[in-house]
């Protein structure tokens, strides 16, 4: 039976645009300008979001451009793109304090120059992750569509310490894409569905979409994603931006809705791996002076190709696309390691599931214990639910939930045989490889071009490779390698724990060897 759609919702303040032009020689990095075409004029208004985090960064930490300017560019282009025109619906809330953030910013700019590395700079965060602010922590969900954190994040108060603008909330797959094995992606039932921008009809990918399409469409310049098991790294690949998936630890949980301790962590997006770097310097435990790409070429870096990823040659245009972006890093001086294989792990997939079961219940009830609302348990968030299932559940339910509620705590031994199952048994499995072949990183398709959203049968996508550094803890920088007709399709930079900035590098050089991608252009659909 066909599901009811639920209606689609964008943000409720809608500001006023800021006129503005782009100067005549083009929107490209600051430096590039002036060598070509002289000192230009800055771009004002919504072009501002035109230029990369980095060179939007170095603009207002100089003071050509304010943080009123920056945050005003970037609320115009919501109202513009993601609430009207394309209505792209990645935005769940906008922060009504936006522009007095700014303000305030341009204020301390004044008295003693920019705050931080990030200073004026707007940044949307995942529904998931706490706001001390007048937004809500939803996770996408109507029974948190009341919730405010008493306190902020550990990450975002280090991005409010670094000068970023904290300006919206990003939409995201309800519950971090854990309520139900039928879920569409991008879809919460407080934010309704976010679209892909290369193509509206097609998935956006979960559960960070909302953050991926916020960047991709150059609403924000940098944006907060969390993953468990490829929530970062598939919607960035979908969307054709840049996600850092950093080694787990790299970066606080504290003040983030859980989905599974063991797996989930915060990371960036950007639309170039300098402007991820950016985010995770600010964003990390120990925050870092910065994330130097300096490498000329890849000259003695050695790379596994891996090819037993899930349904790995089932797209002709994939491997394709692999095939290219292999001969380009070939040609960058990279000994490729083919193949750096790994056997399947008996009862991974099972085991991962298992384990996640268990982790939600006890993190999900500490958690709203902890922060003394309504509902105070996952038991209560089922009840929720079910009475009010016309709106939270018109097109899939919640069997993930009611399969965690019935689980035991951490002290089952059954837990316990999952997790060694799982991530333990993948963290010895890719330390063999990379030790036996001596490697820097792996390289790995990510994605198929995005499918149709289908709200009948929920996500079908096949091809996937996120699940190895999720599941084992280890760093990932996801990032478009090519385009296949209107869609980008990506590839992904495995490194092992602790090998973060090394990834950079690597992807940085890449990055530069690939050259520019085109831009989405909200086509509606390719169906004739």
């Amino acid at each position: 039976m066909q599901r009811a759609r639920a209606p689609l919702t964008g943000p409720s303040n809608a500001p006023h645009a800021v006129a503005g032009s782009i100067a005549p020689c083009g929107v490209v990095l600051w430096a590039m300008m002036v060598a070509a075409c002289g000192r230009p004029s800055t771009p004002v208004g919504p072009a501002l979001l035109d230029l990369d985090a980095p060179t939007l960064a170095a603009e207002l930490a100089a003071g050509r451009v304010s943080a009123e300017a920056a945050t005003r560019a970037s609320l115009a282009r919501m109202a513009e793109i993601d609430a009207a025109g394309p209505a792209l619906n990645s935005i769940i809330e906008v922060n009504p304090d936006a522009i007095e953030i700014a303000r305030e910013l341009d204020r301390r700019w004044a008295a003693g120059g920019p705050v931080g590395p990030l200073h004026g700079l707007p940044v949307a965060i995942k529904a998931n992750i706490d706001t001390d602010d007048r937004m809500a922590t939803s996770a996408g969900s109507l029974a948190l569509a009341g919730h405010h954190a008493a306190a902020d994040a550990e990450l975002v108060a280090q991005l409010r310490a670094a000068g970023a603008v904290i300006i919206a909330k990003t939409n995201l797959s309800e519950w971090a894409n854990f309520r139900s094995m039928d879920s569409t992606s991008g879809w919460s039932s407080l934010g309704g569905q976010t679209k892909n921008p290369y193509v509206l009809d097609r998935n956006p990918c979960g559960s960070s979409s909302g953050s991926a399409v916020a960047v991709a469409a150059r609403l924000v310049p940098l944006a907060v994603g969390t993953e468990t098991v490829g929530s970062i790294v598939c919607p960035a690949a979908a969307n054709g931006v840049v996600g850092i998936k950093p080694t787990q630890g790299l970066v606080s949980q504290r003040g983030i809705v859980p989905l599974a301790a063991s797996f989930d962590t915060a990371g960036p997006m950007a639309r170039t791996v300098a402007g991820a770097a950016l985010l995770l310097a600010a964003m990390q435990l120990v925050p870092a002076a910065d994330y130097k790409a300096e490498l000329e070429n890849l000259a003695g870096v050695r790379l596994g190709v891996l090819h037993t990823y899930r349904f790995a040659d089932v797209d002709p245009g994939v491997e394709a696309a692999f095939a290219a972006t292999l001969q380009l890093l070939e040609a960058q001086g990279a000994t490729l390691v083919e193949p750096a294989d790994m056997e399947s792990l008996p009862g991974f997939s099972t085991a991962v599931l298992e384990a996640l079961l268990f982790e939600f219940k006890a993190g999900l009830n500490y958690y709203l214990a902890e922060a003394g609302i309504e509902p105070r348990s996952l038991e209560a968030l089922i009840a929720f639910n079910s009475a009010n299932a016309d709106t939270v559940m018109p097109i899939f339910g919640q069997d993930l939930l009611e399969r965690s509620v019935a689980h035991g705590g951490l002290d089952d031994a059954d837990y316990a045989e999952a997790l060694k199952a799982s991530k333990i048994a993948l963290q010895a499995q890719l330390q063999a490889l990379f030790s036996e072949h001596a490697l820097d990183a792996l390289v790995v398709p990510v994605n198929e071009p995005a499918e149709q959203i289908d709200w009948v049968n929920g996500d079908s996508r096949s091809l996937s490779s996120a699940y190895l550094a999720a599941v084992s803890g280890y760093a990932s920088v996801a990032m478009p390698s090519a385009m296949i007709g209107e869609l980008p399709v990506s590839i992904a930079f495995v490194g092992e724990p602790s090998s973060d900035a090394q990834l950079i590098e690597i992807a940085a050089a890449f990055e530069r060897a690939r050259g520019p991608l085109p831009a989405p252009r909200f086509i509606p659909t390719l169906r004739e």
